[in-house]
C-alpha cells in the first residue's frame, strides 16, 4: 500500500485511477479544511484538479452529503466521464 503526508497527517492511497494523484497538486490544493475528513477525493476536470472530503459514518462530522459510502455516486454524477481520480484514506494513528 502506498502512503503519503499532508500537513502532518498521514493519508493512504485507496485508488489512483488512471494516475490521476499528481502529488505535487494536491499539495498545492490541499488545506486544512481537508483535515476533519476520513477520505479525500480528488478528480481532474479541465485539466484542473477538484478535490471533495468524505466521513465514515462513525465520524462526528458526518453529513450525509459526504457519505464514503457514495463515493461511486459522486464520480458517476459529479466528475467528468472517465476521469482521472484518487481516493485517500486518514490513517488512524495513536500517537
Amino acid at each position: 500500500m502506498e502512503y503519503i503526508t499532508l500537513n502532518e497527517k498521514k493519508y493512504s492511497v485507496l485508488k489512483n485511477e488512471k494516475e490521476g494523484l499528481d502529488l505535487e497538486e494536491l499539495e498545492k490544493k490541499y488545506t486544512d479544511y481537508f483535515d476533519d475528513f476520513d477520505y479525500i477525493v480528488g478528480d481532474w476536470a479541465y485539466g484542473k484538479l477538484r478535490l471533495k472530503g468524505f466521513n465514515s459514518k462513525t465520524n462526528p462530522n458526518f453529513k450525509e452529503m459526504n457519505d464514503i459510502d457514495k463515493v461511486e455516486e459522486y464520480l458517476k454524477n459529479n466528475c467528468a466521464y472517465n476521469c482521472k481520480y484518487f481516493i485517500l484514506s486518514k490513517e488512524n494513528t495513536q500517537d
